[in-house]
């Protein structure tokens, strides 16, 4: 074998958290989050191996490479492209390799499509399998055990697309302790977390900071799960950013609503320079909650946890979701008022989806309730593959289209940035750089392409501009510190309203 060439393909259908509504054009295309797995797969790869990463979502895949072997990753959303590609490659006489979250939950949806199958993590693995394919004597077949974090190379950044970035990606921890039955990840890489120690992650964040990113993705799937690690890292993040010589890094990752009671670790995360996290509220029925065992959620009031976060000066972004056994007719109604006068401007609003691997695809297999040849992307509110127990699958899509369009009206949208700006309490975090260095010469077209994705905004129609108008009013005159925050609220409207308008169930007001 003379070299590798390895593929994060793009998703089936336009996310949430995705850019399709950058205009791309000869610069290429845009990622929001730079894809971790690539250039962490390179940095396994022995050095007399030539590799090549394509992140499909920044630049085209090369169907003609000259690599003998190809590598494939994906989640569920990119299923039906990882296969596309896969037999594209194979016909072209290619080893293709799959390997990845998918591979690893649904390998017998998997194995027919490739040359090798690698399931599970691959850190230990990895010198077998490189050796393998270099001596042509591959398996069919590779299993990883649950890796040492410890063993989790730095990645290699320099073999990826940076520019094309709005944030670099760094992981702290794999696993988390909670049993969601809607979602797959304990299956994946367990409910006992995993860690890398604060030396190893400041390493990684000295690259990331070295290759130009000044905001950063902490890629756990439950950055709070283990408290006292928590307070450790956070602690050594707060020294690191605190030094930066060019101006320090915002962060952004993933918390359970349940570490609001922890006055300690929000006043650790504010200083550290974290100032946006995801948190999963999905629901205002308690009996859903409990029903998905979410019940960390049940402990307090969640909006005023939410209330919490920005008093510290740190954004929540929540995920929420319709369709649980428990939601009767009455849920989307709810589910209005739980989210009318919220400070959370940004829901990742879906159907409840059942990911292979989860619990949940279990139980409906079991209860005859999958619907197993429906397209389906976790977190979209135009597809799922479950019956639901009391409504049918057309009356939840169809309630969940007007629960969108609810939810993204404007007015409404406008409402919850107020309610968010309002409440935001003082920045705790670094502070900036006296004489930052300027931004770098090939950076800067994506900096252009965020204000015209923004300005963008008010030519969706009057009540967007009247919409625009309003928040800049207010801002300007009442939280001038928060035009930064505006102006990132304006770009997940702006891609939310471009997602939504693709399939065909929000396009105007």
């Amino acid at each position: 074998m003379t070299g590798l060439y390895l593929i994060n393909p793009v998703p089936d259908s336009q996310a949430y958290f995705g850019a399709d509504s950058f205009p791309g054009g000869a610069w290429g295309g845009v990622q929001i989050v730079a894809d971790l797995a690539l250039p962490t797969l390179a940095a396994m790869v022995p050095p007399d191996l030539p590799v090549r990463l394509c992140d499909e979502q920044i630049t085209p895949v090369d169907l003609d490479a000259p690599e003998p072997v190809i590598g494939l990753t994906g989640k569920t959303p990119q299923v039906g492209r990882m296969l596309e590609l896969a037999a594209a490659f194979r016909q072209r006489g290619k080893v293709v390799v799959i390997g990845g979250p998918y591979a690893s939950l649904a390998p017998e949806d998997v194995r027919p499509h490739c040359d090798v199958l690698v399931r599970g993590e691959v850190e230990e693995i990895a010198e077998r399998l490189f050796a393998d394919l270099r001596d042509g004597t591959w398996q069919a077949e590779y299993i990883g055990t649950r890796a040492d974090l410890a063993a989790s190379p730095l990645p290699r950044w320099d073999l990826y697309p940076n520019h094309r970035a709005l944030m670099g990606t760094v992981q702290t921890s794999r696993g988390c302790p909670f049993p969601c039955e809607f979602c797959d990840v304990p299956t994946y890489v367990g409910r006992k977390q995993r860690h890398k120690d604060p030396p190893q992650v400041l390493r990684e964040l000295d690259a990331l900071y070295a290759h130009g990113y000044r905001s950063v993705f902490i890629a756990d799937d439950n950055f709070s799960a283990t408290r006292a690690r928590a307070r450790a890292l956070l602690e050594a993040l707060i020294d690191w950013n605190h030094s930066r010589p060019d101006g320090p890094v915002s962060f952004t990752t993933q918390m359970s609503i349940d570490v609001a009671r922890d006055a300690d670790m929000l006043r650790l995360s504010a200083r550290a320079g974290i100032q946006a996290v995801f948190v999963g509220l999905e629901t205002p029925s308690a009996d859903s909650l409990r029903e998905t065992g979410k019940r960390q959620n049940l402990q307090a009031d969640p909006m005023e946890m939410v209330g919490r976060f920005l008093d510290h000066h740190i954004m929540v972004i929540s995920g929420l979701i319709v369709g649980f056994d428990a939601d009767g007719p009455d849920i989307f109604d709810r589910q209005r008022a739980f989210t009318r006068h919220a400070p959370i401007p940004v829901f990742t609003l879906g159907a409840l989806a059942a990911p292979s691997g989860s619990p949940l695809h279990k139980r409906m297999v079991e209860s005859g309730r999958l619907l197993p040849d429906q397209p389906y992307g976790t977190g979209q509110p135009w597809s799922t593959n479950i019956i639901p127990a009391q409504m049918t699958t057309e009356a939840l899509l169809e309630g969940v289209t007007a629960l969108a369009r609810d939810l993204y009206h404007p007015d409404a949208f406008a409402d919850r940035v107020l309610a968010l700006v309002n409440r935001l309490g003082p920045y705790q975090g670094p502070p900036p750089a006296a004489s930052p260095a300027p931004l770098p010469p090939l950076w800067q077209p994506l900096q252009d392409e965020v204000t015209q994705v923004v300005r963008g905004v008010v030519t969706l129609g009057p009540a967007e501009k009247a919409m625009v108008s309003r928040l800049g009013r207010h801002v300007l005159t009442h939280r001038p510190d928060a035009l930064p925050l505006l102006r990132n609220c304006l770009r997940f409207y702006a891609q939310i309203r471009h997602v939504y308008a693709k399939n065909g169930f929000l396009t105007s007001f």
